[in-house]
């Protein structure tokens, strides 16, 4: 961090500590340090994040005979909520957690952005409140061990989840949700926080308009998403897939910029040509005229598993999925580069319908509505267009299946657990298909992707900024036809027609996308065997603490082995997850308690 700072008092009722770590983005000087307290001392605010249009906000009260101190976008936070208390909290674009202390109104206020891009958790003990940006810094604070909470351990073992809801791994910490303010009355009496949630998706459709007028809604509100979040005092960089995703941000980056301005790009390759997406990152990078970083990690198992134990630690949580790992060693390629803002292209998937789940959802919808024909007219466009039924992959599948069609679930679940499974509806079920998109923000896909970038890149002192989760654009991309994200064999297809002027076609058009892949499958059958089979031959606190029976977990190993990779009803999932599970027990073995 760039700087730090600490608050104390006691009030008639209780004591207040404060305290901020600042990594200085906007506004480098002292001026913007945090706390940030006002000139009678009864108002302080701690702010995680930026506020991409406080240019605007700050005119706004400038127009109101309101004066400034410092140029960054801490103080003009702390002038509207000075100004409209949360009214203010609308009128915000961008990331935050922050704490808002309120000495005349007798209130803490704590708010978290509209999609919880930034974190924020709370506790409650012994007739004192803790809040923090890290589950680390509650633990800390209390000074002594957690029971875990085996309820969501059981949802992690059992499907796969992380973050679905308010709670976590550590039992009586929760995670305040994205879109909510809390109130905690500071006058007196038992300690009480009220929730409230300031935004939420309505599920009022689009006046149906020309598919080319709503592409160029979408393109021009997306270019005015990454100008805003191209404000930095520090440089600024884009992470590259090769995608359409991603490679939007880039050309939209080009349009901001001009021609002339060098854009710092980086990309995750790989010697796995199944897996790589070099060829692709080229195109975009030539097309645009830039030279991106190329990170290819060639790990054996001790090296993964080392580095997946020790962002362990930073990520509070399980990390299920090698893409964190690689998202983190991108994030120190931009540290060396001197680049501290990073785009990222996360969250075009939630908003166009990218998952090949959504096309099953999509189906499945229009048979239940009796569309018969559309159904079967859609499914044949899709395979035509050599799309998304062709990198079907059956464990990957699974979970979104109904019960009685999902193969039989390998029992290794330990005695301990037994009261806690239960299954999270991960399918259509009887929901709308804007519903279930609606699930994806809110608590299934898009949280666990947060989760994970947001912590992979402030443990580098990176900052992460998602251009397609500017809210404006999440409310018009909800509100548009499905047919208008799956059609002609595409997903994603009003997203392409939006871009498809700014970038090759190649790019816009390429079928062979399929998320932030990396080679974790191959590596966990033959890289990491060896070590993979020694330790679940080894000690296990997972079989300790009677979580995961040794035995069943072994023989799904050695079975995944033998399965090829696009075939077999044994995820990686299935295998990582418990591994995983014990890292963190490993991690955090000195603050937990099972007794």
């Amino acid at each position: 961090p760039n700087g730090a700072g600490i608050w104390r008092q006691d009030l008639e009722t209780c004591a207040v500590h404060l305290g901020h770590t600042r990594l200085a983005v906007q506004d480098l000087s002292e001026a913007a340090q945090q706390p940030f307290v006002s000139s009678n001392g009864r108002q302080l605010l701690i702010f995680n994040g930026e506020v991409y249009n406080f240019l605007e906000l700050r005119r706004e009260l400038e127009s109101k005979g309101i004066s400034f101190r410092s140029a960054g976008d801490t103080e003009v936070v702390f002038r509207s909520l000075l100004q409209d208390g949360e009214k203010a909290i609308t009128k915000f674009n961008g990331m935050w957690s922050f704490a808002w202390l309120d000495l005349d109104r007798r209130i803490l206020l704590l708010s978290r952005d509209r999609v919880g891009q930034k974190p924020l958790y709370y506790h409650f003990h012994k007739g004192t409140f803790y809040f923090a940006s890290e589950i680390k810094g509650i633990i800390a604070g209390r000074g002594d061990r957690f029971r875990p909470n085996l309820e969501v351990i059981a949802r992690h073992l059992h499907q796969s989840l992380l973050d679905v809801g308010s709670e976590t791994f550590f039992d009586g910490v929760f995670s305040l949700p994205g879109g909510c303010n809390a109130v905690l009355d500071l006058s007196g009496g038992k300690p009480n926080l009220q929730i409230a949630r300031y935004w939420n998706l309505t599920q009022n459709p689009c006046p149906r308009t020309t598919a080319s007028e709503c592409a160029g809604q979408l393109k021009e509100l997306f270019i005015d998403s990454v100008r805003l979040q191209l404000r930095s005092d520090v440089p600024v960089g884009v992470m590259i897939s090769g995608g359409v995703g991603s490679s939007s941000i880039a050309t939209a980056m080009r349009q901001v910029l001009g021609k002339d301005v060098p854009i710092a790009a980086f990309a995750a390759i790989s010697d796995e040509s199944e897996f790589s997406e070099e060829t692709q990152v080229d195109t975009i990078a030539n097309f645009l005229g830039f030279t991106p970083v190329k990170l290819n990690w060639r790990p054996n198992g001790a090296q993964a598993f080392g580095i997946l134990e020790e962002l362990t630690y930073f990520n509070d949580e399980p990390i299920g999925d090698f893409s964190s790992v690689y998202h983190h060693l991108l994030m120190r390629e931009a540290r060396e580069h001197g680049v501290t803002v990073i785009l990222s292209g996360n969250g075009d998937d939630e908003m166009f319908y990218g998952y090949k789940k959504y096309l099953g959802f999509y189906l499945q919808s229009l048979l239940r509505a009796g569309r018969v024909a559309q159904a079967s007219r859609v499914a044949f466009q899709f395979w035509k267009n050599g799309t998304v039924f062709s990198q079907f992959r059956w464990n990957e599948a699974k979970r979104y299946l109904p019960a009685f069609l999902r193969p039989p679930k390998r029992d290794i679940l330990g005695a301990r657990l037994r009261g806690y499974i239960k299954d999270q509806r991960l399918g259509l079920g009887n929901q709308s298909l804007v519903d279930r998109q609606c699930e994806d923000i809110f608590h299934l896909s898009m949280p666990t992707q947060l989760h994970y970038e947001d912590r992979m890149s402030m443990a580098c002192s990176r900052e992460v900024r998602l251009p397609f989760l500017d809210h404006r654009l999440i409310e018009l991309a909800v509100s548009l036809a499905p047919d208008l994200k799956l059609r002609d064999g595409w997903n994603k297809w009003i997203w392409r027609k939006a871009m498809e002027d700014l970038l090759p076609p190649e790019t816009t058009w390429r079928k062979d996308k399929q998320g932030f892949v990396n080679p974790q499958s191959h590596w966990l059958r033959r890289n990491f065997s060896k070590f993979l089979r020694e330790m679940l031959h080894g000690d296990l606190l997972i079989e300790q603490y009677d979580l995961v029976k040794r035995q069943p977990l072994q023989q799904m190993y050695s079975r995944y082995c033998h399965q090829s990779n696009n075939h077999g009803d044994i995820s990686y999932r299935d295998i990582l997850d418990p591994i995983a599970l014990e890292l963190w027990l490993r991690v955090f073995k000195s603050h937990l308690s099972f007794s």
